[in-house]
């Protein structure tokens, strides 16, 4: 009788060893199989290479990985797309973070905050010709400098000036169209332009003008402590899918990685999805961003995302000198690093 119930019993063992492995492989398939979870992403402007990460995390499979299925649109401006977030019309997006700041300041405003930071410094700067006596940016002294509707350089130029003793009544400021601010510059009618120093130089070295006449007086490299293009999200979605916040900063973080690794690959990339894209044009594009905007001495030191909360806060007084705050919102009003992986899984050579 024992030698039956022995064999029964090895009977029962053998049987239940499949079974199990059976039992795991369906619980592992209806993982997989579980459905991902769709995000409308935002951007605040035209395309261009310095969006690069986005695209190969969307290609790469990143945000697949984390369950995501992210899909892109464009937005007017960070106004627009931060009313979209604020709305829950777009989950996430890219901002300003200096135009977030002067968002979060309006009566009965959202609660948005960045959630990470995708250029360490902000891309401000004056692009001028050598050719017309500008060396640094003092040199503007008497110098007349086309400006667009709505550029946000301008927004932080009074402090810029301050801070370098520029007397601010001496720089002519001419408004111009955006289309138009590139052509003007290379045709002389301007002596310099303000914008983003990785559009207007890069696209005025395409147009012709010879690099040697090309001088970039970056925001950055004058004092600006600001923060760039930041990625917010929506409050009650962050509140409710942290989870998945955190895997769209996880897959984000491989983008960039990707990017960096392959910066060639990332150009092509984002040069399919612009229409009209030069390849070539943005892969100098983005070569500049990385070493300027990105991987910059703080992101080394730090990891890829977060922000020094003294640097923000002294960012928000240089904003103050030219935005009168109802009620001045400290730097945990606008950065919210909870989302953000342990220091060194942000970290990039």
């Amino acid at each position: 009788m024992s030698d039956f119930k022995s064999i029964a019993l090895r009977c029962l063992l053998a049987l239940s060893i499949p079974l199990a492995t059976l039992i795991a492989r369906d619980v592992s398939a209806a993982e997989t199989a579980a459905p991902s979870l769709a995000i409308h992403f935002s951007f605040d402007r035209p395309l261009d290479a310095s969006m690069a990460p986005f695209f190969l995390a969307a290609k790469d499979g990143s945000f697949g990985a984390e369950r995501l299925n992210v899909s892109f649109s464009i937005a007017t401006g960070s106004p627009e797309a931060l009313a979209r977030v604020a709305k829950g019309d777009s989950e996430l997006a890219l901002v300003d973070i200096n135009e977030l700041i002067r968002f979060r300041d309006k009566e009965d405003a959202a609660p948005v905050k960045a959630v990470f930071v995708l250029f360490n410094r902000a891309p401000y700067a004056i692009v001028a010709r050598r050719s017309r006596g500008i060396h640094v940016l003092p040199d503007l002294d008497g110098k007349t400098v086309g400006v667009a509707d709505g550029d946000l350089s301008m927004r932080l130029w009074p402090a810029l000036a301050q801070q370098n003793n520029i007397k601010a009544s001496r720089v002519k400021f001419h408004k111009i169209g955006a289309a138009v601010r590139e052509p003007i510059l290379s045709a002389g009618q301007v002596d310099a332009v303000a914008g983003f120093h990785y559009l207007s130089a890069v696209n005025l070295r395409d147009r012709g003008v010879p690099g040697a006449d090309l001088v970039v007086l970056r925001y950055a490299d004058y004092g600006c402590e600001a923060y760039g293009f930041a990625v917010v999200v929506n409050p009650a979605f962050a509140a409710a899918k942290p989870d998945a916040v955190k895997g769209f900063v996880r897959a984000l973080i491989a983008g960039i990685a990707a990017t960096v690794k392959e910066p060639a690959r990332a150009a092509d990339e984002a040069a399919s999805r612009i229409d009209d894209g030069e390849r070539d044009l943005e892969l100098e594009r983005l070569r500049t961003v990385l070493a300027d905007n990105i991987l910059t001495d703080e992101v080394k030191r730090n990891g890829l995302g977060g922000i020094e909360p003294p640097r923000l806060e002294r960012s928000i007084d240089q904003i103050a000198q030219d935005f009168k705050f109802r009620k001045r919102p400290s730097a945990s009003d606008i950065f919210d690093d909870r989302f953000l992986p342990p220091v060194a899984g942000r970290l990039i050579n």
